[in-house]
């Protein structure tokens, strides 16, 4: 559920810290990339080699650790996390955050970053109960700090009360609620396929289309946020892949079709959102082909990805469409839904769409009702496309 998200685990120096070395290894389990920072007196307690190893990234312990390239770590690594999770918070650390002291990499790093703070006690009863912690815990929940509440028991030193450090269930439950609030797309495959297909004339010169493969991009971002997992085959495009989504990238309409097969009996939904070419050139030229030669040029049909997977879609997969039109845009994607056997078709016309962050699309459904959305953001369009598809699952 975690893959791909950016979490900072911070580790103060308290006995639990060791405990610590069993939520890394749980996140690395579910793919995220974490980053580890070990105050002074945490390494008192398990040497940094110990992170190292669970983590497989450098552990970070000193403000002033020589840089690997030419950036200031503490505000790129602010910058980049998904989540801070101080595991364990001894009173020492939460009290310095309080008082809004940066004198370590760790405390800088949670003054510098905007990503949420989860912070997690263990420490001796007394300590915990203590009206200054106490305060000083107050002060950090008005601030937007998260915590995870510790829980009563024997503690180390042998007294019983508050101050155990919360189950390891507890804490990673607690950091996928805060990474994927909503993750209403855990447990399913979603394999999405965007951008445009590129069939080659010769050496240098290719026929294509002015898809951008925004749309199918906002797809999968929004569907690998909410717990999916996500399969993104896409053509050629100059747009970053999403974190966390598994990349194939194809040139071809015919590349493109070995790899949305080989994926399609493990996936539970698809939304085929790329702009496939209908036709290629019946043979490669070799070399470049030259303007005194003149070019007479023989197209023959790609394979209709869409249409075999209309063909082979079983009873619990979800198809999705996408039909752009320049004239009789409903007519024609309604006679699309129904000859590729799809579940939901989503319209426009190429004028409102292609290579623009907007979008402004009819949805027709498999029952014939049709809901016409307002122009929309890309990204808040790709939220209304998967709580549709929802609601059909």
């Amino acid at each position: 559920m975690l893959s791909g998200k950016e979490i900072v685990v911070g580790i103060t120096g308290g006995i639990a810290a060791y405990k610590a070395a069993y939520i890394v290894s749980r996140l690395k389990k579910e793919k995220a990339v974490v980053t580890i920072v070990m105050t002074k007196m945490a390494q008192e307690f398990v040497t940094p080699l110990t992170f190292q190893s669970l983590s497989a990234k450098q552990v970070i312990t000193d403000m002033v650790m020589t840089p690997k390239q030419w950036e200031i770590e503490h505000i790129t690594l602010a910058k980049k996390a998904d989540a801070v999770v101080i595991v364990p918070a001894t009173a020492n650390f939460i009290n310095k955050c309080a008082a809004g002291i940066a004198d370590d990499f760790l405390s800088t790093l949670v003054l510098a970053t905007k990503a949420p703070i989860l912070i997690c006690p263990a420490m001796n009863t007394n300590m915990y109960e203590n009206r200054v912690v106490q305060e000083s815990m107050t002060k950090l929940r008005q601030r937007g700090f998260l915590f995870i509440e510790p829980e009563t028991g024997r503690l180390a030193c042998g007294d019983e009360g508050a101050g155990r450090l919360a189950s390891e269930d507890k804490i990673l439950t607690a950091i996928r609620e805060t990474v994927m609030p909503n993750a209403d797309y855990a447990g399913q495959t979603v394999l999405i396929t965007a951008g445009p297909t590129q069939e080659p004339l010769d050496e240098i010169r290719y026929i294509s289309n002015r898809s951008s493969g925004k749309m199918g991009y906002a797809l999968a971002r929004e569907a690998v946020s909410r717990g999916a997992r996500v399969i993104l085959v896409s053509g050629p495009v100059s747009l970053a892949p999403p974190k966390g989504v598994e990349l194939l990238g194809v040139k071809t309409a015919r590349q493109m079709y070995e790899k949305v097969m080989a994926n399609f009996p493990s996936s539970d939904i698809v939304i085929a959102s790329s702009a496939v070419g209908d036709f290629r050139p019946a043979k490669l030229v070799a070399g470049k082909i030259k303007k005194k030669a003149g070019l007479n040029l023989e197209l023959v049909a790609n394979p209709d990805i869409l249409k075999e997977l209309g063909k082979k879609k079983k009873k619990k997969q979800l198809l999705v469409g996408f039909a752009a039109e320049s004239r009789d845009l409903e007519a024609n994607a309604k006679a699309k839904l129904k000859n590729k056997n799809l579940d939901l078709i989503i319209a426009n016309k190429i004028a409102d769409s292609f290579a623009k962050d907007t979008n402004k699309v009819t949805l027709i459904f498999k029952n014939s009702r049709k809901e016409a959305l307002p122009v929309l953001a890309k990204e808040k369009l790709a939220k209304v496309i998967l709580d549709k598809i929802l609601s059909l699952c």
